[in-house]
């Protein structure tokens, strides 16, 4: 299915699961409206790479997908605009190669710092919100070869990202969202995330 699908879908389940939830042990005090939080999230990685320069082009592609997670801190200027700083592991995608008289297994651990900005627009529990940022990452690229020793290559990088999602606050202080983000590389085809996370807004 493609992506753009997927992630129009889930907005549009969550928008309609909000819309339902709508009761008193859901609704966000007005207390609430800014502030600091602190929260975490789990989600899926995809990443697609072609001629990958570590392997002198030996190995032609790498499109795998892994588990990620992330730790974040935010501020809350005031319902519609935070600024966030997470700290993001993307896992380590792999994937099987073969070559003229050779094959293995190549892998990348991506993980890195990233400040973004969040604009916000509440629909009462339910929120929408689009967020843009910057991230500092390292790649750490691993060849394991069938027939002889592999090697490993580290480089850092920093590109910009951007996604969206929806949210929905419960009993005033635990935010949960979904969101998509995508990474715009120069030297990565392609690159994006689906996160579940949660937030305690204090």
């Amino acid at each position: 299915m493609n992506r753009s699908v997927v992630l129009a879908t889930v907005l549009a389940a969550g928008a309609a699961a909000g819309s339902l939830a709508c009761s008193s042990a859901f609704a966000q005090g007005v207390e609430n409206e800014s502030g600091f939080y602190l929260g975490g999230g789990v989600g899926q990685f995809n990443l697609k790479l072609d001629d990958i320069n570590q392997t002198d082009e030996a190995i032609e592609r790498l499109d795998d997908s892994d588990t990620s997670w992330k730790a974040f801190v935010g501020w809350r200027m005031n319902p519609y605009f935070s600024l966030e700083a997470a700290y993001v592991d993307f896992g380590r995608p792999s994937d099987r190669f073969e070559t003229s008289g050779s094959g293995g297994d190549f892998s990348a651990k991506i993980s890195g710092f990233e400040p973004s900005a969040i604009g916000t627009l509440p629909l009462g529990p339910v929120e929408l919100f689009g967020k843009v940022g910057y991230l500092f990452y390292d790649v750490d690229a691993s060849v394991d070869l069938d027939n002889g020793p592999g090697f490993d290559s580290s480089s850092s990088e920093q590109d910009f990202t951007y996604g969206g999602g929806v949210g929905m606050t419960l009993f005033e202080r635990l935010h949960a969202r979904l969101e998509y983000q995508r990474i715009d590389s120069s030297k990565i085809n392609d690159a994006d995330a689906f996160w579940f996370s949660g937030a305690w807004r204090f």
